[in-house]
């Protein structure tokens, strides 16, 4: 009873935690106002004329799975549903489409300093460094330092480009790419789709209406310069990195959040494409839509205190703390979260169960080694994007996670052949990213010399692996031949 009573209770009441519900509400009622605007649409309207080839399309997918950064969700109802007529008359199948869609929304999502990611991410971390005697940084600092070690979110976009202009696939891929040129069988003869399964007609703009990519850019650039101006303000100390480090972080993207959905529904009445009741009705389909993610982050907290209670932090040092090297701890946590995440088919869950466990269990191991000093920091930085990279890439590979589905049905795909055919570059790039980037990072190499080299071994097995879709293509009134 207590486990409801008490600790779900204290969860939601914590200002700290109170404040994370409100500004992901927040942020998300304004992706709901620019959707229903057309602002998004504007941006996808600008990119389209560029997709002209099936290289092209591939690539102009991508950007936009890159543009629309602030929301996973909302970048893959929004680019699957646009591009599939794009990608559809390129003879693209819906396979690939699926791919870009699925690995430029959470990978974007989850690095990106201002998203409705950040809220749960920061808030997870700092339940995580509660039990950490001894050291100081801010959660909001730890989580942006953390970003450079992230080698799955970004090798994973990068490989999204270096596959759509490369104009070569391989594996399941490759098949579904040759039956879509050749046979202009975007989808697999066996393939079941619901069409309309993916409309999402809350995020469908409202008919016979403009629709302006600034209605979207300005209400994005006020969040983001709000969290900037606001972390500046908070913040005390002659240096930068001073200044935001001792800034309130959640002061600031309560600000930056309630004045980009303010000038979201500004822009959307004061322009007459949308009436007052029409921009609220926006704003709380916005807002409904993270439900279940705060539901979740509720109960995460609440089972990060039980687990407190119960010691399970300690009871998992005192088996591992004198056995571990400190270096391996990131890539072990990066494989648990992905197995975690897989299993389950929630990274959001994962971050959850697993973040308020692994950071006190890390900063135990790197004492009980004599590394706990700001020089060896980066393991700490290294873990905490473990436990963001791992969720991601177990939730890429998983046929039970919620952006996969979501990928499938935006993209018109079949499910399961969305699945087989990401399944290997996930694999790919999630192991290269492992043991060329985590693990080495983790005995001292630099994250900005083990992201090159990453990059440059996936390319190179990319090439071996790789078979050109070999046909010529003349783009030619809107159609291939």
């Amino acid at each position: 009873l207590n486990a409801f009573q008490v600790y779900v209770l204290e969860a939601i009441t914590n200002p700290d935690h109170a404040a994370i519900i409100l500004f992901t509400f927040m942020i998300g009622g304004m992706v709901g106002i620019v959707s229903k605007s057309g602002g998004m649409q504007g941006v996808v309207n600008k990119i389209i004329p560029f997709a002209r080839t099936p290289e092209r399309g591939q690539a102009a997918t991508g950007v936009l799975g890159l543009v629309i950064f602030f929301d996973d969700y909302a970048n893959v109802l929004v680019v699957g549903n646009t591009m599939r007529q794009v990608t559809d008359k390129l003879r693209v199948s819906r396979e690939k489409l699926a791919y870009i869609v699925d690995s430029t929304a959470a990978p974007v999502a989850c690095v990106a300093f201002v998203t409705t990611w950040i809220g749960f991410e920061v808030g997870q971390i700092a339940t995580g460094m509660q039990l950490m005697d001894g050291y100081n940084e801010a959660a909001y600092t730890v989580f942006l330092k953390s970003i450079p070690y992230s080698f799955y979110p970004i090798l994973a976009m990068f490989f999204v480009f270096l596959v759509s202009l490369s104009g070569r696939d391989f594996g399941p891929m490759y098949h579904a790419e040759i039956r879509a040129r050749t046979k202009g069988q975007v989808l697999s003869p066996t393939a079941r789709v619901d069409e309309s399964a993916g409309g999402a007609r809350e995020l469908v703009p409202k008919e016979g209406q403009p629709q302006r990519a600034v209605n979207a850019m300005i209400p994005i650039s006020v969040l983001i310069s709000g969290v900037l101006v606001g972390l500046y303000v908070t913040g005390e100390g002659n240096g930068l990195r001073e200044i935001i480090g001792s800034a309130d972080s959640y002061k600031a993207l309560m600000w930056a959040s309630l004045l980009g959905a303010f000038t979201a529904a500004a822009l959307s009445i004061g322009q007459r494409i949308l009436t007052i009741a029409e921009t609220v009705d926006a704003w709380y389909a916005g807002l409904k839509a993270m439900m279940i993610a705060m539901i979740i982050l509720v109960l995460a907290w609440a089972l990060s205190a039980v687990t407190e209670v119960l010691n399970t932090a300690g009871y998992l040092v005192s088996i591992l703390g004198d056995t571990l090297h400190p270096g391996f701890v990131p890539a072990l946590v990066f494989i648990l979260s992905a197995a975690t995440a897989f299993a389950t088919g929630s990274s959001w869950g994962t971050m959850g169960i697993l973040m308020p466990l692994v950071l006190p269990l890390t900063w135990a191991v790197m004492q009980a080694s004599n590394m706990a000093t700001p020089e060896n920091y980066g393991i700490i930085y290294s873990t905490v994007s473990c436990v963001l990279a791992g969720s991601v890439w177990g939730d890429h590979c998983s046929p039970i996670s919620d952006t996969t589905i979501l990928s499938s049905m935006a993209s018109g795909s079949d499910h399961i052949d969305h699945v087989r055919t990401q399944l290997p570059y996930a694999l790919l790039v999630g192991s290269v990213g492992m043991v060329i980037g985590t693990i080495p990072t983790g005995f001292g190499l630099p994250w900005w010399l083990a992201l090159p080299i990453s990059a440059v071994i996936l390319v190179g097995i990319h090439r071996f692996l790789a078979k050109p879709v070999d046909l010529e293509f003349q783009a030619e009134n809107g159609t291939v031949t």
